[in-house]
């Protein structure tokens, strides 16, 4: 500021000494108040510039306070005056009349000003206005989700409270058919008893009375009571009540589908993104570990199926296929029906045991010890040879089979022994599959089919419908890919066995690459299955063993 206006100086006005001077004179250098601006401006001597006192303070010069800013520096921008120039500071700098700049930054002012009234300011509104109807919609659905959560529960213990009701009723019926036999067999027994009291006085009176006559004339009544009545050994009825499966449950019950979002820049049009989908709940351990290690004595390993959370099947290199418990310890066996090799195995929602037979063409199922032939692999082109089988949400089965000439590959699924739907051609008309070679299955919450194809060193994964939605081949960082066998968790995520790098790898229901399982010293990882709980068993195929991992919260 001007050293003529510093500190607590107050302005005053040149001509009437009036102290506030708001104005002032840029060719007479006066300051003026505004009763005096109309007789300055009257004097016709001289050409006058009457300027506001604050206007003409903002462009003395800093760096030389007895000159104004009749310039501007661009490389700077910042106004300047003539010393200025040709100071070092400026030196050799583009300079504009300091009007000029001033009208230039008007326009940029009144431009940006327009920008943000007419443009800008309505978007960000317009935006506030719509996460406030997110919001609203938000809780709207909030209420919605809570209600029909309280519902299907309503529903769930209306049909609980009936199924309870009805055993009891039953019961209650059976305990009463059964009091009313007993007590009938207790009244003819009673009867009885009476009548053989009755027996025993006369037949002991007669003794006692020594009547030749009378003794001599009995006949014996022995035989009238040798015959026991007939005696019902009742035994009441028990209930058993079936493991409940929490998992099975929560299918059952139904499940809420994954959060998703896309992203709109506001001004352009939307651009279309697939949903990315959310844990719920269940975040990867920084470091997946071991829980427990379990021998099976195969000398070469194949696969896992969780029965429960304790309980595995695992087949390997002979025709036995074996149920081990955590510590490790046999629990049961089943021989294949053939004396074949299985393939792979499954486990029905009921808990029995489906196994693939290649060579005999054949799918089965084991009962305790009995085994049945459930699905005859015959008719195209000459017999089938399933290679991977696995058990769906709505108890379906799905097989993926080779012709018997191993020169084509289809997803076949059936219901029962019914055959409902084939999946093996893109939408150009080209195999989904490979030929020939290993390949194994799984069904992901989504409904999505996975399919781990050996010979094409791919993941390829269709709609419930067939249709195709993406394969995956590997992050190029991991050199060669070898999927073996392949499953799903509760949250949707794709887990895969590779043999070629010996790791598991972890996509999101999209394909997305999520990370690698590669810190438990796995050798030749073949099998995988998720329990209910998501603890990851994984089959090694060299050494035998199976591996419990924990990988997730």
């Amino acid at each position: 500021m001007d050293p003529r206006y510093s500190g607590q100086d107050v302005v005053r006005c040149t001509v009437c000494k009036n102290p506030l001077a708001l104005l002032y004179c840029d060719i007479c250098h006066v300051n003026l108040c505004k009763d005096c601006v109309e007789s300055h401006l009257s004097d016709k001597t001289a050409v006058h510039k009457v300027v506001s006192l604050k206007q003409y303070l903002s462009t003395i010069c800093p760096d030389h306070p007895s000159k104004q800013c009749e310039l501007h520096c661009e490389p700077c921008d910042v106004p300047i005056c003539a010393l200025c120039v040709s100071s070092k500071k400026h030196q050799h700098h583009n300079v504009l009349d300091i009007m000029e700049n001033y009208k230039n930054k008007k326009k940029v002012l009144q431009s940006d000003l327009k920008n943000l009234e007419s443009s800008v300011y309505p978007k960000y509104k317009e935006a506030a206005s719509n996460i406030q109807l997110q919001i609203a919609g938000l809780s709207k659905n909030s209420e919605e989700m809570t209600k029909a959560l309280k519902d299907q529960g309503e529903i769930w213990h209306k049909e609980i409270d009936a199924i309870v009701y009805n055993l009891q009723l039953e019961f209650a019926t059976m305990d009463s058919d059964c009091l009313a036999l007993l007590c009938s067999q207790e009244d003819e027994i009673t009867k009885h008893v009476t009548e053989i009291s009755q027996t025993i006085k006369e037949l002991q009176s007669l003794l006692d009375s020594g009547d030749v006559h009378l003794v001599s004339k009995y006949k014996s009544k022995s035989e009238q009571y040798r015959n026991f009545p007939f005696m019902s050994k009742i035994v009441g009825p028990c209930f058993k009540p079936q493991e409940i499966n929490r998992e099975q449950f929560l299918d059952l019950f139904g499940s809420l589908s994954a959060l998703s979002f896309e992203t709109e820049e506001q001004g352009n049009p939307p651009k279309p993104q697939v949903a990315e989908s959310f844990p719920q709940g269940r975040l990867f351990l920084n470091v997946p570990n071991i829980e427990t290690e379990i021998n099976t004595g195969y000398d070469y390993l194949y696969g896992v199926s969780c029965l429960s959370d304790d309980h595995i099947w695992t087949y390997g290199s002979n025709n036995i296929i074996k149920l081990f418990n955590l510590k490790g310890e046999l629990q049961n066996s089943v021989q294949s029906k053939s004396g074949k090799i299985p393939y792979d195995i499954a486990v029905k929602r009921c808990g029995d045991l489906v196994y693939a037979d290649y060579d005999d063409s054949s799918v089965n199922i084991a009962k305790n010890t009995q085994i049945k032939k459930i699905i005859e692999l015959e008719g195209w082109l000459w017999s089938c040879r399933p290679s991977g089988v696995c058990i769906t949400s709505s108890d379906d089965l799905l097989v993926i089979m080779d012709s018997h000439d191993n020169k084509e590959t289809k997803v076949v699924r059936y219901s029962g022994s019914q055959q409902k739907q084939t999946i093996q051609w893109d939408d150009h008309g080209k195999p989904l599959y490979s030929p020939g070679s290993s390949k194994f299955l799984s069904e992901n919450k989504n409904s999505d089919i996975c399919v781990a194809d050996y010979g094409a060193r791919a993941v390829v994964v269709t709609e419930k419908n067939g249709k195709l939605r993406f394969r995956y081949n590997s992050p190029p960082t991991k050199g060669s890919f070898a999927p073996r066998d392949i499953t799903t968790d509760s949250q949707s995520r794709i887990l895969i066995a590779d043999s070629s790098i010996h790791c598991i790898h972890i996509l999101n229901n999209n394909g997305k690459f999520l990370r690698f399982i590669d810190n438990c010293n796995l050798l030749f990882p073949f099998g995988l299955s998720v329990d209910s709980s998501n603890s990851l068993f994984v089959a090694e195929s060299r050494t035998g063993k199976v591996k419990k991992i924990k990988y997730c919260t």
